[in-house]
């Protein structure tokens, strides 16, 4: 019982601690001092692997960008990579140590298993950073990355449920406790009572990123050749998901219209694409309830309440308004993080179902068999230890977006593209060169906080301009780096 006592608040400690850095980065994140919390996520212990510090590698790298620190971004961002090769190969199995930890005590033991689309966002964020340095080549390859990891996705999440039913495999006595309860009406109506029904939510439907699929659909509409034809299955793909936005329609049949030789490239007038990337993307919750567990002990069927926690995503917020370029073109909805995430939750939820269950099992055995070891201090004991360690896995990319917005106008003449932001008035003006395809990326997490704009060729042919922007008559400057 000391054993259990002490994994239960080894387990307190760590969550703490995970939880009061995550809290630290968001303060300064928030508050647009970028600097401070790629600090705050520095990785200090150099000889550990990768996947112990994914999400610390995920934060850096993004507010490195917001400082305009490509390089130091794509590094961090490698790191993160590095980390999540299960995304990439044959690595699902996690260690016995690993699992043995996550069942006895919750989830946050594990490493970090970052989302799809955390990893398809990695290579677009690496792609514009490389767009930034003028490095067309490497661009290309991170845009192709995150392209095929959407094409792969679905068959990674058949694979991740079909990992956990070899896993639960090896214990035949728990894997049939755990499908008993999960089959169950009665487990199917406590978890819609208590914790909704994923079906119900409101996804896409097929498993896409669009902003991902986006900037790729118009990395290859900016250039020639027949990589062209890249750019009309992604820009259709992504109108099909946002049926009302005319500019991602517009971009689709420019596509086309190039791919088909309808068009030429000779007549088109050079142009400017606005895409806002806004807010702070949802989080997790945790959902703790009790449900009925159907378990054979001694030889006799049994039923037991026991808790379990779920994660559950809640939606933050997003800057109200919209941009306006030369008040002419004024952004518009295409994206949204939210949807995104639920779409991938919904496939591997049947898979975290499952764990939470099998670790629920596990517990109530070891209630019983204290209780029968050692009487009422046993029993006492081990609810303790069930309470301290029952804990969703609450942690998350918490540095992407809310959603995307797209617009799009003709280069002026002079160059002079003047941002405005529709609730709060001027923002600050680009001077956009000389050049055929230009991309002005804004993210702005929060309305406290200022706009980070990068200024991109999307040829690649020359390197971008970062600039931090907050309105209100103040002139913008350049990005910290």
């Amino acid at each position: 019982m000391a054993a259990l006592a002490l994994i239960g608040l080894l387990s307190g400690c760590s969550v703490f601690q995970q939880r009061d850095e995550m809290a630290r980065f968001n303060s300064a994140y928030d508050r647009g001092n970028y600097g401070l919390a790629a600090s705050v996520m520095a990785v200090s212990d150099k000889g550990d692997s990768e996947s112990k510090h994914v999400l610390q590698y995920l934060h850096r790298g993004e507010a490195l960008r917001l400082e305009g620190d490509y390089q130091q971004s794509i590094d961090a961002f490698d790191r993160a990579e590095a980390g999540m090769k299960y995304l990439d190969t044959e690595g699902f199995a996690s260690t016995a140590s690993e699992n043995v930890m996550s069942v006895l005590v919750n989830e946050s033991t594990r490493d970090y298993r970052a989302l799809m689309s955390e990893a398809i966002l990695v290579n677009t964020y690496k792609a514009l950073s490389f767009l930034a340095l003028g490095n067309d080549d490497y661009a290309r390859v991170e845009f192709n990355r995150a392209d095929d990891r959407t094409r792969r996705a679905v068959d990674f999440f058949s694979e991740e449920i079909a990992e956990q039913k070899r896993a639960l495999q090896n214990d035949p006595v728990n894997a049939r406790t755990v499908q008993r309860s999960i089959d169950s009406g009665s487990m199917r109506s406590v978890i819609q009572s208590n914790y909704g029904n994923p079906s119900a939510w409101s996804v896409y439907p097929d498993y896409i990123v669009p902003a991902s699929t986006y900037l790729y659909g118009l990395y290859f509409l900016a250039n020639d050749g027949s990589d062209v034809q890249r750019a009309v299955t992604s820009l259709q793909r992504v109108s099909d998901m946002a049926p009302g936005n005319a500019t991602v329609k517009a971009d689709a049949d420019l596509a086309e219209g190039l791919a088909s030789g309808k068009l030429s490239r000779q007549d088109q007038p050079d142009r400017v694409w606005v895409v806002y990337e806004n807010g702070l993307g949802p989080v997790l919750e945790e959902v703790r309830f009790d449900v009925p567990l159907f378990y054979s002990y001694h030889g006799e069927p049994q039923v037991i309440l026991t808790g379990i926690a779920l994660p559950r995503y809640r939606d933050r917020t997003a800057v109200s308004g919209h941009l306006s370029a030369n008040a002419q073109a004024t952004t518009a909805d295409f994206a949204q993080m939210g949807k995104v995430i639920r779409t991938e939750m919904q496939e591997r939820f049947p898979s975290i179902l499952t764990r939470a269950i099998s670790a629920a099992v596990v517990k109530g055995l070891i209630q019983h068999k204290a209780s029968e070891s050692f009487g009422v201090a046993g029993q006492l004991g081990s609810i303790i230890y069930t309470l301290a360690t029952t804990q969703a896995d609450l942690r998350g990319w918490q540095a992407m977006p809310d959603h995307w917005e797209v617009a799009r106008l003709e280069r002026p003449a002079d160059g002079r593209v003047e941002l405005t932001d529709t609730l709060r008035g001027d923002l600050g003006t680009v001077n956009v060169p000389d050049q055929p395809y230009t991309l002005i990326y804004v993210k702005r997490p929060t309305a406290e906080g200022p706009a980070t704009v990068m200024l991109l060729d999307l040829q690649g042919k020359r390197p971008g301009e970062c600039l931090q922007m907050t309105g209100g008559g103040t002139p913008a400057r350049p990005c910290a780096s």
